[in-house]
């Protein structure tokens, strides 16, 4: 096969463009690009021997390749970029989502902007602040906005109008719009103060402020210069507790990498020369060379982040680095650099991020050594005949056989993998009937399983050996039987002076017994106990899905678009139900007669 592909690479071309490497069901394991595509291809398929062992494993997994021509290099980038987006190749660097990491989010387009905490960036013409390392880290962030810059804290799009001012006013925590008690202007005085601060200028702020309270003092408005003089000390203690980074006081990211079977890039955020926060990315199944991780990286990263830093620090050499610093100056608009520093506090710094990279990188191979030895035990244990690498778990829901839903998880290697959770509405069980609910989820589960590889290495079932059993008919059915192995998990019942769950598999009278072994039972209870999470939160979601639909059932012109922004807008059906005429038909796609309608639905006395 290899000579089929050496001789196909004489044919091609030998200009820019990317290259799709396939196995043999034809789907796409690798993209990559190149500014000689011929030499590239060479060097997988006409060279002596592969460069290291993980080209030797894609290389073997290779039937065929295409090849595709582009114009220039930088056009070769973006359409690798999305031909990665759109396979999402086993081989290549893929950056997980970033969802679960929160922003800052300021809609400039409100009168009276408020802070939100966001975990998807939209190009909405709104500015974003982030992503922030952590959650504590976004509520240190707004908690001192609140205390020193009182934006108002309802989440309503513009503020209500009150006769009396709210709890947060009177607490002297809000400047009270609602009330009219601040203009437009003044307000989005403070609004520019809170971006300089999110920014990362707070130097430049309070230079700004300290401005702002001479001229307030001249014009003898001492009022005012007081509240000024606060706020600048509260901004100093700020400004103290902080970790200065460099003297230049520049924006400017540090990305070092570390790799050792798994590779570990860490990014150092420093803003106005402040370090504001660190963050740490996981690649485990990646064949790419150093350079091609990061220059990966930094592409994805970067790509859709409302904010690029203008000079970026990286710990190795990068092949195209000037392909990448036109491509992130498109998206910025302006100039950015990509550099490897020699010395000074530039160098200091990418040291700094590759010692956290070193350290994480240790971290990780101890905590998955351990996992592996924990998981190793977990087969002697239980008699697994799998290696329980990858684990489902399934656990059903529902209130006197109410809005029946099930939900399930996975584990690799001990850890969620969120990728593959999945929910299901229950579609053709009535009434409280738990075996039947798991019988029809583990049907269409198991029925459409395409490979051996999106199959577990075991099975977990919520519940005793009645849904054990259930299981195993259902396996037996689909010819699963002997594919993978069985479990079911069942709570301790304190009546029966039970002291622990227990744990049972398929033609065995008696529960596991895990005798000094407990933390392998442990780790059992925490994936049925993420199961069990997963499916209430689901139930809960339906239930209150279902009341939403009650509620607002039968108003003339309100269908599920509109209940959805009734409810998106006010937050609640009681701010609804409490709407005037004119807050109801200024909603995008009301109108006077369908607001008329909603007010006679809920005061129907007032007619």
């Amino acid at each position: 096969m290899i000579h089929h592909l050496a001789e196909k690479v004489h044919r091609v071309s030998i200009g820019p463009g990317v290259y799709l490497m396939k196995d043999d069901r034809d789907k796409v394991i690798y993209v990559g690009k190149a500014m000689n595509l011929r030499k590239r291809l060479a060097s997988y398929f006409i060279s002596a021997s592969p460069k290291d062992i993980k080209t030797g494993v894609l290389i073997s997994n290779i039937i065929d390749f295409e090849t595709i021509l582009t114009a220039t290099e930088k056009e070769a980038l973006i359409l690798e970029s999305n031909l990665i987006k759109q396979y999402r190749p086993r081989y290549n660097v893929i950056l997980k989502d970033d969802k679960r990491y929160p922003s800052l989010y300021l809609d400039l387009k409100k009168p009276f902007p408020n802070i939100a905490v966001v975990r998807k960036i939209k190009k909405d013409g709104g500015l974003y602040f982030g992503p922030y390392s952590s959650g504590q880290a976004v509520k240190e962030t707004i908690k001192i906005i609140n205390k020193t810059f009182k934006m108002r804290k309802c989440k309503t799009r513009t503020p209500p109008k009150r006769t009396r001012p709210c709890l947060n006013f009177q607490m002297g925590a809000c400047h009270g719009p609602c009330c009219g008690n601040i203009s437009e202007a003044d307000y989005r005085e403070i609004v520019n103060e809170v971006v300089l601060f999110l920014k990362g200028k707070t130097p430049d702020l309070i230079r700004k402020m300290r401005s702002d309270m001479t001229a307030s003092a001249e014009t003898h408005d001492y009022e005012k210069a007081a509240e000024i003089r606060d706020r600048i000390f509260s901004l100093e203690r700020t400004l103290e507790k902080q970790v200065a980074a460099t003297t230049d006081f520049m924006d400017r990211d540090v990305l070092a990498l570390a790799s050792e079977g798994t590779s570990v890039i860490t990014l150092l955020t420093i803003r106005g020369g402040f370090l504001r926060g660190t963050r740490t990315f996981y690649f485990d199944q990646t064949l790419a060379s150093e350079s091609e991780l990061m220059e990966s990286f930094i592409r994805q990263y970067y790509e859709n982040l409302p904010f690029i830093p203008p000079e970026i620090l990286v710990s190795i050499p990068l092949g195209s680095s000037l392909i990448l610093e036109e491509f992130l100056g498109h998206i910025k608009g302006k100039k950015v650099s990509i550099r490897v520093p020699q010395r000074g506090e530039k160098k200091r710094l990418v040291e700094m991020a590759t010692s956290n990279a070193i350290t994480s990188l240790t971290d990780r191979k101890t905590t998955d050594a351990a996992m592996d030895v924990l998981l190793h035990r977990l087969q002697k244990r239980m008699g697994l005949r799998r290696f329980p690498r990858h684990i489902e778990c399934f656990d059903n829901s529902n209130i006197m056989g109410a809005s029946p839903v099930a939900a399930m998880v996975a584990f690799k290697y001990g850890k969620p993998e969120k990728s593959l959770y999945r929910k299901y509405n229950i579609r053709d069980v009535e009434g409280p009937d738990d075996y039947a609910s798991m019988k029809e989820i583990l049907h269409r589960r198991f029925r459409d399983a395409q490979s051996p590889e999106s199959l577990p290495d075991l099975l977990l079932v919520d519940g005793g050996r009645g849904q054990l059993n259930i299981a195993v008919e259902v396996l037996r059915e689909l010819a699963l039987t002997d594919v993978f192995d069985i479990a079911a998990i069942a709570k301790k019942d304190e009546k029966k002076g039970e002291f622990s769950d227990k744990v049972y598999k398929p033609h065995r009278a008696n529960p596991i017994n895990f005798g000094n072994e407990q933390d392998l039972l442990l780790f059992l209870q925490r994936i049925r106990d993420e199961s069990h999470r997963f499916a209430v939160t689901f139930h809960r979601q339906k239930r209150k899905a279902s009341f939403i639909e009650s509620e607002l059932d039968g108003i003339p012109g309100i269908g599920k678009t509109r209940k959805q922004l009734l409810l998106k807008y006010f937050g609640s059906f009681k701010k609804i139900r409490a709407a005037s005429l004119e807050e109801l038909s200024k909603l995008p796609g009301m109108d006077i007669k369908t607001a008329e309608a909603v007010l006679r639905h809920f005061k129907p006395d007032e007619d």
